[in-house]
């Protein structure tokens, strides 16, 4: 459990203190899915940046420049790789046909190991399992809609991508997990997190006169590119391969590809120690796996109920 999070002030309406005001409120709220690092991707006119710390939001001092229109961010909740060693903290930097790009990652994959043996993708110091989307990219020898929808379709777990490159567009890979974005066409901006009630209590404590914003829909399967103009283009890839029926517990259920058990423990210890903050007990968490819900339910419903 991780949080994508994003500003694109495309109408570049903002002042630069706005903007950092904005990434500091919105970055302290998404520790709520991650407090084990933080980073953020952003273009200035020296090129795409990524700086990254293994320490939660809020002890960070996010500044980016008065150039700097778009920010891609990540709030880590560790599941393999220690965040003390920075370069498996998000987001990663990479290269495909000559263009720098940054990619974020919220979610589990199961099949990175398998994917740089079947591949002989290059060895690396990075022991993330979201790496391997980076890998495969680069692969590719482009960063395009056809090297997103290739990746997506080859990695199997939970996932949504966040990629963005050194001219500022900004690519959501929207798998079986969450994400909002929010949009503010007459001051030209886009907000987006992982979930509704994460953009919605930072909307309240950014406290700016921002007016009501249109939420923007982006279904599973979809891979949306908003350029450094705001424009919107679509695609889709196949989703087929992101659930499966399976039993566990007893019970037949739509259930995400947890054939590693040890990834599908470390994710419901990660739901059980966030529990409390919800209005749960761990236990709880074993009572509805009990009643048929996969973990994926569970979490979602920790992000939209009334807390």
């Amino acid at each position: 459990m991780c949080c994508l999070f994003g500003l694109l002030d495309y109408g570049h309406s903002l002042t630069a203190a706005q903007k950092n005001h904005i990434l500091a409120v919105l970055s302290t709220v998404c520790e709520a899915r991650g407090t084990d690092a933080t980073g953020i991707a952003y273009n200035t006119d020296n090129g795409l940046q990524i700086y990254k710390r293994p320490l939660p939001a809020h002890h960070l001092r996010l500044r980016i420049p008065k150039d700097t229109n778009y920010v891609m961010g990540h709030t880590r909740m560790t599941t393999q790789g220690c965040e003390k060693h920075n370069h498996n903290n998000h987001p990663f930097s990479g290269r495909a046909g000559g263009v720098p790009f940054a990619l974020a990652h919220n979610g589990i994959l199961h099949n990175d190991h398998e994917l740089r043996r079947q591949r002989k993708l290059p060895s690396t110091k990075i022991e993330t399992d979201s790496y391997v989307a980076v890998q495969l990219i680069e692969r590719s020898g482009e960063l395009s809609f056809a090297s997103l929808k290739q990746m997506a379709e080859a990695v199997e777990g939970t996932f949504t991508f966040t990629v963005t490159d050194n001219t500022d567009n900004l690519y959501i890979v929207k798998g079986n997990n969450p994400l909002c974005l929010y949009h503010w066409p007459k001051l030209g901006l886009y907000l987006y997190a992982s979930t509704e009630d994460i953009l919605k209590r930072a909307l309240q404590g950014i406290r700016l006169k921002l007016g009501k914003p249109q939420e923007v829909n982006i279904d599973s399967g979809e891979i949306v590119r908003i350029d450094r103009f705001g424009r919107i283009t679509r695609s889709i890839f196949d989703t087929s391969h992101l659930f499966r029926s399976r039993s566990y517990f007893g019970w037949p259920y739509r259930f995400s590809l947890w054939d590693n058990d040890t990834a599908y423990d470390s994710y419901v210890s990660e739901l059980k120690s966030v529990a409390r903050a919800f209005g749960y007990a761990p236990d709880d968490i074993d009572d509805l796996l009990n009643d048929g819900f996969t973990p994926e339910e569970i979490e979602e419903c920790f992000y939209t109920m009334e807390v």
